[in-house]
């Protein structure tokens, strides 16, 4: 298991990290997702990663970007850092590797091609806890926290991970990104929760959109996919 205490920005970061496009999958702080690497160039990528600083900028591909897929397509401006946890490598010089969300950064430029994978320069962002919100805040945790324990899978590990991080009083903001991260949503709500940095506004379009879920796939559903199953490049 990864140690979760190495699971933070070097203190020497310098704004420039590898990114790692994809069409259909938004990470969040916080969240840990285990991907399968095969293209040659997010395998030199990691393989770059793993001799340095293991950080990688997981970003949403814009629409339109089929045509373009094998060069630089646009890429939506909010990405989430993340450092890989741990790495197998796999057949056929494939890999394994679980990546652990660390925060949040817009990406300022991109800097010029010298490798077959891209990086861009980036300015970090961090949460913002508005005082206007504080009185509200306890009744959104509430209200999340019961959507999770309402619709995740009925197993008792699944269960007993959710306690286990209820019980690290984690705050706000870091419970939205599990739970954006957790439901089913489509890619561009949950880019939309990534690129949010006001916590109060961001539970409040979450509990929106849960609710929205709720009612259209019924109350027997499993729309969580808790903890997250593998990804492909």
């Amino acid at each position: 298991m990864p140690d979760f205490d190495e699971l933070q920005l070097p203190d020497d970061f310098s704004g420039i990290v590898r990114l790692f496009p994809l069409p259909n999958f938004v990470m969040f702080p916080g969240a840990i997702k285990a991907l399968h690497i095969f293209e040659s160039r997010y395998c030199e990528m990691l393989e770059d990663a793993m001799v340095t600083d293991r950080l990688i900028a997981m970003s949403l591909l814009e629409p339109g970007w089929e045509p373009d897929y094998d060069s630089r397509p646009a890429v939506a401006p909010v990405v989430c850092i993340g450092r890989v946890a741990t790495h197998a490598p796999a057949k056929d010089d494939k890999h394994n590797i679980l990546l652990a969300g660390l925060c949040r950064a817009r990406i300022k430029r991109e800097t010029p091609a010298t490798r077959s994978f891209r990086t861009v320069e980036v300015e970090l962002l961090h949460d913002d806890y508005s005082g206007s919100g504080a009185q509200r805040r306890p009744e959104l945790r509430r209200e999340l926290v019961e959507f999770f324990r309402k619709q995740m899978p009925q197993s008792t590990e699944v269960q007993k991970q959710f306690e286990q991080l209820l019980a690290s009083q984690i705050p706000l903001g870091s419970l939205t990104d599990i739970v954006a991260f957790a439901v089913d949503l489509d890619v561009k709500v949950k880019q939309q929760l990534l690129s949010n940095t006001d916590v109060d506004q961001r539970a409040e379009v979450l509990l929106q959109e849960l609710r929205l879920l709720n009612e259209s796939q019924g109350n027997d559903s499993e729309p969580w996919t808790f903890p997250p199953k593998f990804s492909e490049n």
